[in-house]
């Protein structure tokens, strides 16, 4: 069988929950789904709000704070949050990944310390870790530890370390000012056994993909990539597809048919699954992307339409929220967006009205569109 573009994209958006929302726990939801983008605080809410029948809020602010889901630094060296016994294993896949991307990096070697001197310090700073610590606090225990002009110590071990992020408050459970905690002793996992579950997991998510789709999700070596294929070979199933590299599934897994409906969606920022395979993605317009993501790496809200990215969203001054189209729409399509807006600027009339206000820059530089609509709700 080999599979057309509709058909992978539709293969993704049915994993992604987003062919239709389902009655599912908020842990389970985001196992299923691998892993939310959490770099900015209500990004997973509202990738849940996308995918979640019903979704209360206040399910996954306990889902934070009793630790059945956690929030820390993973694929692509950014935030993202994970289903808790998922974590060990996600860490071990990524640690040499996360670790490279700091202990290299000019601003830690000017410290004058070296790799071996962090990982002692880290040794030596994970009982004072086991409380909560603000991250000015770890910083000014290093310095204490370590002497002045070592700040920068910590600006690696945050990264790199197995740390969870612990809720602060806020309407979306942590503010932009983050708390850290030594996360929780578990079973050992290498990185090559935790390169493989991840492989798992990802496929599951947002499967059938290539080795490149796989390598764009987290970031890891080519090399690490191809091993974890490797050892999985007599688990993967290969698919078909139009282009020349290899797409995996994983045994029993299905596909949509071409004809299946797709909703309308109003995706969050930096949704995962507009960073889950090789660029320009399934779901993004290759016209598109440089109005969508701009060049610093925001991935901004976008509008889902028909399975693809048609436009973008913001939140207003005072609540309501608008939506700006990038292609001509119809009068249906146009509806069906109307109609998701207005439940999403009910849904967070108490919570955050003015979600993602921070990123109002990027409109205000001009926002290439064909119709601007607003909906108050």
């Amino acid at each position: 069988m080999t599979l057309s573009p509709r058909r992978l994209a539709l293969a993704t958006l049915d994993r992604q929950l987003l062919l239709e929302r389902r009655p599912i726990d908020v842990t389970d939801a985001v196992r299923r789904l691998c892993a939310l983008q959490a770099q900015t605080p209500a990004s997973p809410y509202l990738a849940l709000w996308n995918r979640v029948a019903d979704l209360a809020p206040e399910h996954l602010d306990a889902a934070f704070a009793d630790g059945r889901i956690v929030k820390a630094s993973l694929m692509r060296i950014t935030l993202h949050a994970v289903h808790a016994e998922d974590y060990p294993a996600f860490h071990a896949a990524m640690l040499s990944c996360l670790r490279a991307a700091r202990l290299y990096d000019r601003r830690f070697t000017d410290t004058g310390l070296s790799a071996e001197d962090a990982d002692t310090l880290l040794a030596d700073l994970t009982p004072y870790l086991r409380a909560s610590r603000t991250g000015a606090e770890a910083e000014a225990e290093v310095v204490a530890r370590l002497g002045a002009g070592t700040e920068r110590a910590w600006w690696a071990l945050r990264t790199y370390a197995p740390l969870h992020h612990v809720p602060s408050g806020g309407p979306w459970s942590f503010g932009h000012r983050n708390t850290f905690r030594a996360a929780p002793p578990a079973p050992e996992v290498t990185a090559a056994q935790g390169a493989q579950q991840l492989l798992l997991s990802y496929l599951r998510a947002f499967g059938p993909a290539t080795a490149q789709d796989f390598a764009r999700f987290t970031l890891l070596p080519s090399a690490t990539v191809k091993h974890a294929v490797e050892a999985l070979r007599d688990t993967l199933r290969p698919v078909g597809g139009t282009g020349r590299a290899v797409l995996y599934d994983l045994p029993g897994a299905t596909v949509p048919d071409e004809d299946v409906p797709v909703p309308p969606r109003l995706l969050p920022m930096w949704d995962s699954s507009l960073l889950a395979h090789a660029v320009p993605g399934r779901f993004m317009p290759a016209e598109f992307r440089p109005a969508a993501v701009r060049r610093n790496g925001d991935v901004l809200p976008c509008l889902l339409v028909d399975g693809q990215v048609a436009g973008v969203w913001r939140s207003l001054d005072g609540g309501g929220l608008e939506l700006t189209a990038f292609r001509k729409l119809t009068v249906g399509q146009w509806r069906g967006l109307t109609q998701e807006a207005e439940r999403l600027v009910t849904w967070l009339a108490d919570r955050d009205p003015e979600v993602y206000r921070r990123y109002g820059h990027w409109w205000d530089k001009g926002m290439p569109g064909v119709e601007t609509r607003i909906v108050k709700g």
